[in-house]
């Protein structure tokens, strides 16, 4: 008897999308009489000389590619795919994936920013298009139960949220910073600045081959996200890296994309052992002598270690300083100021008998 099908309980999955150029002309430029191609250009050109990028917001765009991955309850990769290949048309692309994700029984969704676009994305696709997704927005049930619901993690997981700690903090250098810190490829030659150019020259197998990679940098932090929250043990998440590996391999041959992801493939190595590695290479100096002559606290230009075993006793004494009242109040604060460090330290290590707040 064959093994039953593993569960979907996850879906990681990424969008990249291009303008709708008719829509463009028909509500940017109504009285203009331009066509597609010429309302798109001059939409970008706009945004770069009002914002300095021609980033399209979401409303005006149509997904050209959506890669899927399969992941089950225990964080192992099923199955990776795009959708609607070889045709990729952005009315079948947004079909597919509302009924996938209903087939699966509305699997957590995973992304990377899809809060922020690649969900939009598809929602207002669905809209155009007249799919209905009742149990996507279904806005009668309690708030927190809603699918849509910024903190609902049992229907979606935007991993951006929660590096970001729900937009607490800028997430400079996003999937592809976090990607890199785990020694997995990132971005690779392709960005999505440069999905609009790749389609307008008929390029959308590279699209294509660019969300599939994305999927997979989306794929390992997440499955960092689940040691770092105590979901999964570090040596079970190295295990299914090295799993996932392996299939990309036995399917590379099939699919270029996974051959170039291999190729930019870093193995991950825990910080203590570069750090121990560069300890070891690292020359050690010889201790410098100490500066002679610091007296009550300051450097004093006095006489040399050999010099100063010819001055007489006598001399050394005349020499001294006597203490003030002011030297001997300073000299107290100081010590007082180390007892007041050693309880903080003594706490620190965790003896919290002391009372105080680091006792609570």
């Amino acid at each position: 008897m064959s093994d039953p099908q593993p569960r979907v309980a996850y879906l990681l999955f990424d969008t990249e999308a291009v303008a709708n150029g008719d829509l463009i002309s028909r509500v940017k430029y109504p009285d203009d009489g331009l066509d597609p191609d010429e309302a798109t250009a001059r939409f970008r050109a706009e945004l770069i000389e009002q914002r300095g990028t021609d980033v399209i917001p979401f409303t005006f765009m149509l997904p050209i590619s959506v890669a899927v991955a399969k992941v089950d309850p225990d964080y192992r990769l099923i199955d990776l795919t795009v959708l609607d290949a070889p045709l990729y048309r952005p009315h079948e692309i947004t079909r597919r994936f509302w009924r996938g994700w209903m087939h699966y029984r509305q699997p957590t969704l995973v992304t990377f920013n899809g809060r922020g676009y690649d969900l939009p994305v598809l929602e207002y696709n669905a809209f155009r298009c007249g799919i209905s997704v009742p149990a996507w927005f279904n806005t009668e049930a309690k708030s927190f139960e809603q699918s849509r619901n910024r903190y609902n993690s049992s229907a979606h997981i935007d991993l951006m949220d929660l590096f970001s700690n729900f937009g607490a903090v800028r997430l400079s250098g996003g999937l592809n910073l976090l990607a890199n810190l785990i020694g997995k490829p990132g971005k690779t030659g392709v960005d999505g600045s440069q999905v609009q150019g790749l389609y307008d020259d008929g390029e959308v197998e590279a699209i294509n081959d660019y969300c599939r990679c994305d999927v997979l940098d989306t794929y390992y932090v997440f499955l960092r996200s689940r040691v770092l929250l105590g979901k999964l043990k570090l040596e079970v998440e190295q295990q299914l890296v090295a799993d996932s590996k392996c299939w990309l391999e036995a399917q590379a041959d099939d699919i270029p994309a996974y051959a170039h992801y291999l190729k930019h493939w870093g193995d991950w190595v825990h910080p203590s052992k570069l750090e121990q590695a560069e300890a070891e290479t690292t020359p050690v100096l010889e201790p410098q002598p100490a500066i002679a002559g610091v007296i009550g606290g300051s450097v004093a230009s006095g006489p040399t270690d050999e010099a100063a075993a010819e001055v007489p006793p006598t001399e050394i004494a005349a020499r001294a300083v006597p203490p003030t009242a002011d030297s001997v109040a300073a000299e107290s604060a100081v010590d007082d100021s180390f007892m007041i460090l050693d309880d903080a330290a003594g706490l620190m290590g965790g003896g919290g008998d002391n009372g105080g707040p680091h006792g609570k």
